[in-house]
């Protein structure tokens, strides 16, 4: 009877009209999946740091940097899909099932344009772009070994990132959670094997972490496939009959070109933001790069709550009800707010601790140390970022958030993190106390706007 049952129960889930009923019932509900399925990346990333700690330093600072190159392009390819989110999540929210079904099939047109030429650029290029940042020899070889590998998953990883937001944005959050359960935890478990030459396999140090994400993608891509195309979404986009659509795909592109934008141009400063840490030595680039990992897995709960508020910023508009959408966000805001300040009192007793999780060198846990109880001190103003960006961009107003990106971080990040160790007496530390600056102005400007309300107005 049970099993029976499951079935009409999926079906019912699939049906859920996220526009009516509690709206901090639908936002937890909605949320939960994509907050795991974020986290469980981000934790893989994390864990895929441990095994590389104990390479040495060099092997640290060389997949941190090519990991800011990785993150690019994951950023990049997330921005793009705001636009099939966007168009999803509206014609959801008017029931216009049929239309969201068109437009989901379409968007992997733009999976595929973008991630061959990325791959392409990634394969060929990426050691020439490492060795522009000055690094030590021996980081840029390992950097560099890792990125090229890596690369070749860019293209499964497109597509696996636009069936995902689509199934997401459809308001079916469920089988992405159960593919990145799946996926990551063979990810984690398959590194070590392949890093340290374990059992069967071969010692392969850098190149095993990056082999083991390559074959992460390609799982994951095929699964998300074949959860949308086999009718287990809600959606029921199909191959037969296809041919292109170009006045949606380009409405797509339009919305999601300036979350690409902005995705490429944040992690191109943060590579500037290396390049202005690498003359303090491997020892602050490593610190700084396994800060990154740890903020990966503080803020990815927030990320996930913040895309569960944008799907149904969307879909609320899209069934005309923008008080609904405005109450949405403001909740998730307030969540974030307070589990990031929970983290950061944390972060401040036991920051060393943490640190010595990658890597026990007493040089890089004191300088980690102290980077990451700077760092707990922008947690009081990131949840309005982590949320409030995600509703505007999920209203389909992207330009925006472009723009509070790029000036913040060209005109306050990068200049402050240049300067303020050369005019105090902070040094690295100063690089780190930008960062912290940078988020609250950011905070401050998306809350601002957010207020203000212009994108409850925006066509799609």
């Amino acid at each position: 009877m049970e099993e029976a049952e499951r079935p009409a129960e999926r079906a019912a889930a699939l049906g859920r009209d996220w526009t009516k009923g509690s709206i901090l019932g639908n936002l937890l509900t909605l949320s939960w999946p994509m907050m795991i399925s974020g986290s469980l990346y981000m934790v893989g990333q994390t864990i895929d740091m441990i095994w590389v700690g104990r390479l040495g330093p060099a092997s640290i600072a060389g997949v941190g940097v090519a990991g800011i190159a990785v993150l690019m392009v994951l950023s990049a390819m997330l921005g793009l899909t705001t636009g099939a989110r966007v168009m999803i999540s509206r014609f959801v929210g008017a029931g216009e099932i049929a239309s969201a079904s068109h437009a989901a099939q379409q968007a992997f047109v733009i999976s595929l344009g973008y991630g061959l030429t990325v791959t392409t650029i990634g394969v060929f290029l990426g050691e020439r772009i490492l060795g522009l940042l000055g690094l030590q020899p021996e980081v840029v070889a390992e950097g560099a070994t890792y990125l090229r590998i890596a690369a070749i998953s860019w293209t499964p990883m497109a597509f696996s990132l636009m069936a995902i937001n689509i199934m997401q944005a459809s308001g079916d959050a469920v089988p992405p959670m159960k593919i990145a359960l799946v996926f990551r935890l063979s990810q984690v478990t398959l590194c070590p094997f392949l890093v340290f030459g374990w059992w069967v396999f071969p010692r392969l140090g850098v190149t095993g972490v990056a082999l083991s994400y390559v074959i992460t993608e390609l799982g994951g891509m095929s699964a998300g496939l074949w959860f949308l195309f086999s009718g287990r979404s809600r959606l029921h986009p199909s191959l037969r009959h296809f041919s292109f659509d170009w006045n949606i795909i380009w409405r797509m592109v339009k919305i999601g070109l300036p979350g690409l934008i902005m995705g490429m141009e944040r992690n191109f400063g943060s590579m500037v933001l290396m390049w202005i840490m690498v003359p303090f030595g491997t020892i602050a680039v490593a610190a700084h790069s396994l800060i990154q990992r740890v903020e990966m897995v503080v803020t990815m709960p927030g990320w996930g709550l913040g895309m569960g508020a944008s799907v149904l910023v969307g879909q609320n508009l899209g069934a005309r009800q923008p008080e609904r959408a405005v109450r949405s966000a403001w909740l998730a805001t307030g969540i974030v707010e307070g589990f990031l300040l929970a983290c950061a009192l944390t972060i401040l007793l036991g920051a060393e601790h943490i640190i010595r999780i990658f890597n026990s060198d007493p040089a890089l846990v004191e300088m980690g140390g102290t980077f990451l109880r700077i760092a707990a001190a922008g947690y009081a103003a990131m949840g309005f970022s982590t949320v409030l960006q995600n509703c505007i961009s999920g209203a389909g107003d992207t330009i925006p958030p472009m723009i509070v990106s790029i000036v913040t971080m060209w005109l306050v990040l990068l200049p402050l993190a240049w300067l303020v160790p050369r005019i105090t007496d902070l040094g690295v530390n100063g690089v780190r106390w930008a960062i912290v600056t940078n988020i609250a102005v950011g905070a401050t400007a998306y809350a601002t706007y957010f207020r203000l309300g212009r994108w409850k107005r925006k066509r799609v």
